[in-house]
């Protein structure tokens, strides 16, 4: 692609770990530049933090994951020369996001009004764990911790299992795209006004948004909790088929259908409470009979039963079959991304295409104050 979406945007990112990066990490892949400014020693955090203890250099294979195609500028917010020189940086940059806790950026000088009063269409995006109010307001913003405080644990594992978090940072993720989608509403606004505008989102309110099915039954149903399955969980406010089952040779999982069809189907006896209002109260006595029917038999001769009556099923993958598997190797989702001192990486691409293409992006995560000098230089100019 000659002309990525965002380009000639410029993003001065002050965040550290996944919620703020990834947000950088969208706007950036649609050709945004993102300036990352890092402390001196050690810089965003992340870069110290391995997953399965994976290495690029010194740096995790996490961090090239989440800040691909940035630049990095170090700074010492708390030093005044270059406190000064960051300064000179947010008057020109487009977009400042960052996701310290409440009141820090205040103690810097580097809040919203400072920033406004420096660059006044600047458009000003915050992270937060909980918002600015309230008594959870000062608690870190870490996913785990997120998903247990909004209720997010009781709607993955079964009824008798303990809170189950799911098994993704789904609440950074989920705010990393709010944030991202906040500020591309905000330039969009400038673009028409000339008036820039703070966007704020938090951990919270994204797990929160993203429970609105659990939400509404609690609050349109005078308090009624999630009732996890004991059977072939997989939603809490869906009747059977709906869920996840165990074969002879791997596991198949079956989507939302007319559960009497899917019964007869696998050659079982359809039952008079799978239909009307009873069939949520009978579920799991229904995947009970579904759960033993299907263990006895391969994967593959009940999807052919199924594709035969058109249910909505599909094998269950791990990473493996799904590698090898021509449905994934189509979407191309796989690239390398490199750094001129020979680190290469892996990775994922951007999920966006824009008219018809894919996004990829070949540059590595950068080394801590590699922009330095050229940012230095263009600010003298």
């Amino acid at each position: 692609m000659t002309k990525l979406p965002l380009e000639g945007v410029t993003v001065l990112e002050f965040c550290q770990y996944l919620a703020g990066p990834y947000a950088g990490l969208r706007l950036a892949d649609l050709g945004a530049r993102v300036i990352k400014v890092e402390r001196p020693r050690g810089g965003d955090a992340c870069r110290a933090l391995a997953t399965k203890d994976m290495w690029a250099g010194e740096d995790s294979v996490l961090f090239h994951t989440i800040n691909r195609n940035k630049e990095s500028f170090a700074a010492d917010l708390k030093d005044p020369e270059d406190l000064d020189i960051v300064r000179k940086l947010v008057a020109t940059a487009d977009v400042v996001t960052h996701n310290f806790r409440p009141g820090v950026m205040e103690r810097i000088g580097l809040d919203y009004a400072a920033v406004k009063a420096i660059n006044p269409e600047v458009v000003y995006g915050e992270v937060s764990g909980y918002g600015k109010e309230g008594p959870w307001a000062a608690f870190p913003g870490q996913d785990l911790l997120a998903q247990a405080r909004t209720g997010a644990m009781w709607h993955s594992g079964a009824a008798d299992d303990p809170p189950t978090p799911l098994g993704l940072a789904v609440a950074d993720m989920a705010c990393g795209l709010h944030l991202a989608q906040g500020i591309l509403a905000a330039l969009v606004r400038r673009r028409r006004t000339g008036r820039g505008g703070l966007v704020e989102v938090s951990l919270a309110e994204s797990l929160l948004d993203a429970q609105f099915e659990g939400l509404a039954v609690f609050l349109n149903r005078e308090g009624e909790l999630p009732a996890r399955s004991r059977v072939a969980p997989a939603h809490p406010y869906l009747e059977a088929p709906y869920g996840v089952y165990e074969t002879s040779d791997s596991a198949i999982a079956l989507s939302m259908g007319d559960v009497s069809r899917v019964m007869i189907a696998l050659g079982l006896d359809p039952v008079e409470e799978a239909q009307g209002e009873d069939a949520f109260a009978a579920r799991d006595a229904i995947k009970a009979q579904i759960e033993a029917r299907l263990v006895t038999r391969r994967t593959s001769e009940w999807m052919a039963r199924l594709n035969g009556i058109g249910h909505w099923a599909c094998e269950v993958l791990d990473y493996r079959r799904l590698a090898a598997h021509d449905g994934y190797r189509v979407l191309g989702m796989e690239q390398v991304v490199s750094r001129d001192d020979g680190i290469t990486v892996r990775t994922t691409r951007c999920p966006i295409r824009v008219g018809g293409e894919r996004l990829y992006a070949g540059r590595a995560a950068p080394r801590l104050g590699a922009a330095n000098e050229q940012i230095m230089a263009e600010l003298a100019s």
